[in-house]
Order: structure tokens, then C-alpha cells, then sequence
């Protein structure tokens, strides 16, 4: 299903399965957003709409309509090894 921009998530999960759904988790940015990790508190710049921090594996989503301001990105969970 396709809500447009106006569509609400709970959560980064969310907000993941529907970037990964829709095909947009590996696409580029529209511009890098740099912020700390919420989990390692290191700074990281994110480049893509799915983004996993590199230091400690944290997850980050953003859906293109809300990439415009770092706020809108959400926690998703660690990645599995």
C-alpha cells in the first residue's frame, strides 16, 4: 500500500519495511544527513534511505518525503551477523 507523504509509522521497523517494500531502502539521499547514533553515540553521516551505522550496526530509516530534516530519521534495530 502507498500513503504518498502522508503516511504515519510507530516506528523505525515501520518505516524500514516500507522503504524495503516500496524499493527505495538502498537509493541515495537527496543529501547526506550527519547525527549521532543513538546506540554508540558516534557521529555518523547517513547517505542512503536505509543506512546502518558502521561502528556498532544500528539501523537508520527515513522515507524520501521526510529525508528533509535529520529528526524525521528513526532507529530500526541492530542488524543481524
Amino acid at each position: 500500500m502507498h500513503d504518498g507523504c502522508s503516511g504515519k509509522f510507530d516506528d523505525g521497523m515501520q518505516v524500514l519495511a516500507k522503504l524495503r517494500m516500496m524499493g527505495f531502502s538502498k537509493q541515495a539521499m537527496p543529501f547526506p544527513m550527519t547525527f549521532t547514533c543513538k546506540e554508540c553515540g558516534e557521529e555518523i553521516t547517513m547517505t542512503t534511505f536505509e543506512y546502518e551505522c558502521p561502528h556498532c550496526g544500528m539501523i537508520y530509516a527515513v522515507t524520501p518525503c521526510h529525508a528533509f530534516d535529520v529528526e524525521n530519521i528513526l532507529a530500526a534495530g541492530k542488524a543481524k551477523k
